[in-house]
This record gives C-alpha cells, structure tokens and sequence, in this order.
C-alpha cells in the first residue's frame, strides 16, 4: 500500500495546475517552433515578409499534390506558418492555432510527404490535438481573457 500512496502523491503533484501550465507553454513553443522555422525558409533573404521565388516554384513543382492553386498554396502556407506560431507563443486563440496546424500538417501528410506519418508527421498531430483538448494552459492570453471575460460577466 505505501508505493501506490507514494506514485498516488507524486502524481498528484505532476498533474498540478501550475506544473500543467508550464508543460502546456513548452508544448505550445515547441510546434510554434516547427512551423515558424518551416515558414522562415519560405521568406526571401534580407526581407521582411517577400516570399521567395523558390518558395513559389516549390509549391508549383514539388508540392504540386496539394489540391489548391500553386501561388495560393504558397501564401497560404507561408501566412499561416509564421501567423499561427506567434499566436501559439502568446497563447491567444491556442486551440485555433492549433487546429490551423493540425490542418497544415494533414496536408502535407496527405499531399506533399505520405511516407513521413510516423517520423514527423504523427508528433505533429499529437502535439496539436493536446492544444486543442487542453488549450494554452493558465500561462497564455487566453487565460487572462477568461479571467476578464469571467469578472465583466459577475459584474
């Protein structure tokens, strides 16, 4: 009986608020950083937002599976990749962001890499579903907006 009290109180602790709400702020950094990094390499160097030529002809050659016009796709993705992320850091709208890229990343599964389920592709979703099931933890704007919203609404 005294190890399962003992596992009992450790997971206790583990599973606490504050201890979720970090965890929940690392996860949301780390897939921001996926996709931010992604989105980068679609920007001409030395600008601040020029989507490259090759990011254009990438979509129009290698990435040609993705059922949307190729110059569409490329603003798309490379919109999303660097909008999605910043909301991720900050924690506003998370389970938003998070499903955009859980959308992203089904696309490319889907159309673009199909042999990459479960080398990269898989985490991805993972990490996107925890977001959209947890949201952004007590450590993200939207916790502070639901606080707010929460004190105008007894007021």
């Amino acid at each position: 009986m005294g190890v399962f009290r003992l596992y009992d109180r450790a997971v206790e602790w583990v599973a606490g608020r504050v201890q979720e709400g970090f965890a929940l702020f690392f996860l949301r950094l780390v897939l921001a950083g996926i996709f931010w990094r992604s989105g980068q390499t679609k920007i001409a160097e030395g600008t601040w937002f020029t989507i490259s030529e090759n990011t254009f002809f990438l979509f129009q050659e290698e990435y040609s599976g993705v059922p949307l016009p190729s110059h569409l796709a490329a603003i798309m993705a490379t919109v999303s990749e660097h909008l999605f992320p910043i909301l991720l850091v900050l924690g506003l709208f998370t389970r938003l962001s998070a499903f955009a890229l859980l959308g992203m990343a089904m696309v490319i599964q889907l159309f673009v890499y199909p042999d990459a389920w479960w080398q990269v592709h898989a985490l991805w979703v993972a990490m996107a579903l925890v977001l959209i099931v947890r949201g952004g933890g007590w450590l993200s704007l939207d916790a502070v907006l639901a606080r707010q919203q929460g004190r105008q609404a007894t007021s």
